[in-house]
């Protein structure tokens, strides 16, 4: 994905729109998805153990295990990339924007699990929120660093090199940007 960067910063509006529209489009489908009564003849118990769910998905052969435990780490690993996308921050410390995504994608993860508790058919499970969280933060780990590094190098033909503008913000406190401070010269005192 390309983005040019222009001057006006047009560009990141409608780079972080998208993302917004995206991340909006993903809660809903999940919310859809999970958070809809279901007709079931039974019900398992909640489980509220961590990591006992996988074990018995791990009991059930690898094909099976393969399914559940895919399903349950995919579900919002595209979290993991857009988060960060309506964030649109491009100069930002790697960890601090792992940080801020896991905690937010474990936040939406526990706030599903908790609506669950009232959903005829749906049943809480702490398993799914490890796995949801985890896709999270591996979603996160390969798609926001590579895009990031190559949003920064950026359009070097266009009218805002973003690896100059870095530079700049950096360096902007550390300059008066009106230069000196002029000095008045004393004057005496009269009679």
């Amino acid at each position: 994905m390309c983005v040019r960067h222009s001057s006006d910063g047009r560009a990141v509006i409608h780079f972080r729109a998208a993302g917004v529209v995206l991340l909006l489009a993903h809660l809903l489908f999940v919310g859809w998805l999970t958070l809809r009564p279901l007709d079931v003849p039974w019900m398992t118990a909640a489980n509220l153990q961590p990591l006992a769910g996988i074990r018995a998905d791990l009991a059930l052969g690898p094909v099976e295990a393969a399914r559940r435990i895919g399903e349950g780490l995919l579900l919002l690993a595209p979290l993991g990339v857009l988060l960060p996308m309506a964030g649109g921050r491009l100069l930002v410390s790697p960890w601090a924007s792992m940080a801020r995504t896991v905690a937010a994608g474990a936040l939406i993860s526990m706030a599903i699990e908790l609506g669950q508790t009232g959903v005829p058919g749906q049943v809480v499970d702490v398993d799914s929120m490890l796995l949801n969280t985890t896709g999270v933060a591996l979603a996160h780990l390969l798609v926001v660093p590579v895009s990031r590094a190559r949003l920064r190098r950026g359009d070097r033909a266009g009218a805002g090199d973003i690896s100059r503008l870095g530079h700049e913000l950096r360096s902007f406190g550390s300059e008066s940007p009106q230069g000196a401070t002029p000095t008045i010269s004393r004057v005496g005192i009269a009679p």
